[in-house]
């Protein structure tokens, strides 16, 4: 995500820490060039204004500019800014205590939105609540479909009872009541901002139910035409919040950028991918770490959590520990792994490489290595797993065919694994030292850049 807008500001600071003092015009030099990068990325033009505004004003104050470290200081304040534009202080989407909760879902055509609503009932389920979703998009007869195939792939019923869609959205509140329902998410037809029927519509369903939240899907990847959809949107409807969609395609960033700074309502959850549970909670902060290059720990460390048994990640860690640790357990690891997403977003989320996705893409990490991996893993027999010093040509012929391979592949896979188990057991013996209690250690940011909570 945001790619195009990573490199470009990423120049940006590499130029600036090149330098030792900096002198205002310097730094308006900087500022000129991030103005050009975010106007690039299709923000809207009063939001870069105000933007750059605050920048220039903490940048050039005298605190700054005599410091020891001014062009990671001016990078701090850029930072700072980009967490204010983004919305300041994560919001949590907070739910009333009403019975049923209904959510109404608008958004102009091809925004995602349909996918938005399954994404967030499968959100709220795991939460412990009972949704029930509502296909009132009757304007597009796919619509309804997709959302009953959405719905039964994330175990979540679906209504659609009229041919008209207030009356859709009012018998399912009713059918709500009765099944026990306490949550109640309506997909509202997609239309065009500028579409005066298909607007008024979307009134009156608002007006037939009364929502709790009114959630906007917006394309992360529209620019600043997005500020237009949201402020139409406010207000013919009252929009709560936001959905930001497509955030794993080509996203410019002007939508992100832009949409909270312009109506003052927040971005709740950001769509990270097409499976429904790629939703995440939206955090400023962690946003504009991305956007910097300086990775999103965090969120790689919540990703882990919910994916990852962490009664088999205890076990692995115990046989590297005693040297324990085979192939079975190498190829239980890496289907783990693959639970949490390609790995060059994964590596990209590491702090402290400014830069690294770009990075990572010279290095082509391809995860149908994995794959191939697992091929050849599974074509030996539990012996060869177990205790990979036997295999021999012979087997190492046997597995290549059975996987599809090459036997020098199945030569570098057992030299991979070779590397890996040393390097594991040389970090489980420093791990095991007694200075911290054992503690790892973060890679280091650079200075006035801390980790949050730190």
């Amino acid at each position: 995500m945001f790619d195009t807008l990573e490199r470009s500001l990423n120049g940006v600071f590499r130029r600036l820490r090149a330098r030792g003092k900096l002198h205002p015009k310097q730094v308006d030099a900087a500022l000129d060039d991030i103005r050009t990068a975010l106007l690039d990325a299709d923000v809207a033009l009063e939001v870069v204004d105000d933007f750059l505004s605050r920048v220039r004003k903490r940048a050039t104050s005298d605190e700054v500019m005599r410091s020891l470290t001014p062009a990671q200081q001016v990078i701090k304040v850029v930072r700072d800014e980009l967490v204010v534009t983004l919305g300041g202080e994560h919001r949590p989407f907070r739910l009333p205590g009403a019975n049923p909760l209904v959510i109404m879902m608008a958004g102009v055509q091809g925004s995602g939105k349909t996918t938005a609503c399954a994404k967030l009932a499968l959100h709220l389920k795991e939460k412990g609540k009972q949704p029930l979703l509502v296909a009132a998009d009757l304007q597009r007869p796919a619509a309804v479909e997709q959302l009953f195939t959405l719905g039964g792939e994330i175990g979540v019923p679906v209504v659609s009872d009229g041919k008209d869609a207030v009356k859709v959205a009012k018998n399912a509140v009713k059918s709500a009541t009765r099944e026990g329902r306490n949550v109640v998410i309506v997909d509202t037809a997609g239309r065009l901002h500028v579409d005066p029927d298909m607007m008024k519509e979307a009134r009156r369903v608002r007006d037939a139910i009364h929502p709790h939240h009114v959630l906007m899907a917006c394309d992360s990847m529209t620019g600043q035409d997005a500020v237009i959809q949201a402020r139409e949107f406010m207000r013919e409807v009252d929009v709560t919040g936001f959905i930001l969609t497509k955030l794993d395609g080509d996203a410019r960033g002007g939508a992100a950028l832009s949409i909270t700074n312009v109506t003052a309502r927040p971005i709740f959850f950001a769509g990270v991918g097409e499976k429904p549970s790629d939703l995440e909670p939206f955090h400023p902060d962690r946003m504009a770490s991305r956007i910097l290059g300086m990775g999103d720990v965090l969120t790689l460390i919540e990703k882990a959590e919910k994916e990852l048994d962490q009664d088999k990640a205890q076990e692995a860690a115990e046989k590297m520990a005693a040297s324990q640790f085979t192939l079975e357990d190498f190829l239980g690891q890496m289907r783990e792994v693959r639970k949490l997403g390609p790995l060059q977003d994964l590596l990209a989320m590491l702090p402290g490489v400014p830069g690294a996705k770009q990075q990572l893409k010279d290095l082509q990490v391809d995860d149908r290595e994995l794959i191939r991996a697992e091929a050849m893993i599974c074509s030996m027999t539990p012996d060869e797993r177990r205790n990979p010093a036997i295999i021999n040509g012979p087997r190492r012929l046997r597995i290549a065919r059975g996987s599809g391979t090459t036997t020098h592949e199945v030569n570098a896979l057992l030299k991979q694994f070779a590397q890996a188990r040393k390097m594991m057991k040389s970090m489980m013996g420093l791990a095991g030292m007694g200075g911290r209690g054992g503690r790892m250690r973060l890679p280091k940011l650079p200075p006035g850049l801390g980790y949050p909570g730190a």
